[in-house]
């Protein structure tokens, strides 16, 4: 097929890229390097079904025209976002247009051309898990920044397309991805970072008292859990959860990977207003319509995560 994947030089972007060339599809990746890095994707680049890296943002509805107009899409994987919560609670406007309005203008795109959207938004629209069953689809939401709202006023948009207009769409809520080609500095994810400072000797710097939990999702695993929601027609129309489905509070996650409780120290939170204390994934429907469950536990994608860190330029 032929597949657009709008910020598909972020993290869990050259995954899914990565899924779908193996897959032998043809991959155009639409990314404005806000979040995303071109050297993600060098590898890929040697692949046949690769057909083009396209710097470009999609705020930028001529380009979006353009694209469709001449590829016409069978899938659009829908990646590109503004991801930092710090972010948005600091400037809600540019999150609220690349999130939200950005998003329409896909869904434009594709309403006219019967694309299918897969929609990539996050388990930070939940409120705290309070069943050890675990979080599912129906658990109530708790939009705690902006960038939460952003994706819920998102997600709205692209189920109403499918209800309006008959567009096959899905809403895939991903857990705490984490893995190599995750970015180590302030805006990466808590292992990569965590990793990091154990290896440079430095100290593990938990915000708040470290008992928030969190469900770690190793980055193949979600791939895989994402391009598979763009195969199946059992998901249109509906939100689909994925997750390790084993909870870790930020504490043991220190612990684990520090081996050493003299190198983690708790340092004020710098935004509590929107942390979540517990959660914790139920995947139950992901296993029921798509026959996926993860395969890496968080110990092998922790030393995963760590080898590939030691064997970059990131230490």
């Amino acid at each position: 097929m032929n597949i657009l994947l709008t910020g598909g030089a972020g993290f869990i972007g050259r995954w899914v890229a990565k899924r779908l060339l193996e897959d032998g599809h043809r991959v155009w990746i639409l990314d404005d390097l806000s979040n995303g890095r071109e050297e993600n994707i060098s590898e890929l680049r040697q692949h046949p079904g690769f057909m083009q890296f396209i710097k470009g943002t999609i705020m930028d509805e001529g380009l979006l025209g353009s694209l469709f107009d001449d590829q016409r899409f069978e899938i659009c994987y829908h990646l590109g976002a503004s991801i930092n919560v710090q972010d948005s609670i600091d400037d809600p406007k540019t999150t609220f247009n690349n999130d939200s309005v950005g998003t329409f203008y896909i869904l434009e795109q594709c309403r006219k051309h019967r694309t299918k959207v897969v929609f990539m938004s996050t388990c930070m629209v939940y409120d705290r898990c309070t069943d050890e069953r675990g979080i599912t689809e129906l658990h109530p939401t708790k939009l705690a920044s902006p960038y939460a709202g952003a994706k819920i006023a998102a997600e709205n948009m692209v189920l109403s397309y499918y209800h309006a207009y008959g567009l096959p769409v899905v809403v895939v809520r991903p857990f705490n991805t984490y893995g190599p080609y995750q970015k180590t500095g302030g805006e990466g994810g808590v292992v990569a970072i965590f990793i990091k400072q154990k290896l440079n000797g430095k100290p593990l710097n938990i915000y708040g008292d470290g008992k928030q939990t969190r469900d770690l999702l190793y980055v193949s695993d979600c791939a895989q859990f994402v391009v598979q929601a763009g195969y199946s027609d059992k998901v249109n129309g509906e939100i689909v959860n994925a997750g390790l489905g084993r909870d870790i509070s930020v504490n043991e996650l220190a612990s684990l990977i520090a081996g050493n409780p003299d190198q983690i120290c708790h340092i004020e939170h710098i935004h509590p207003q929107s942390e979540i204390a517990k959660l914790l994934c139920n995947s139950d429907k992901a296993k029921q319509l798509l026959g996926w469950e993860p395969k890496v536990t968080l110990e092998e994608g922790i030393q995963l995560t760590q080898e590939w860190i030691q064997s970059t330029d990131l230490i």
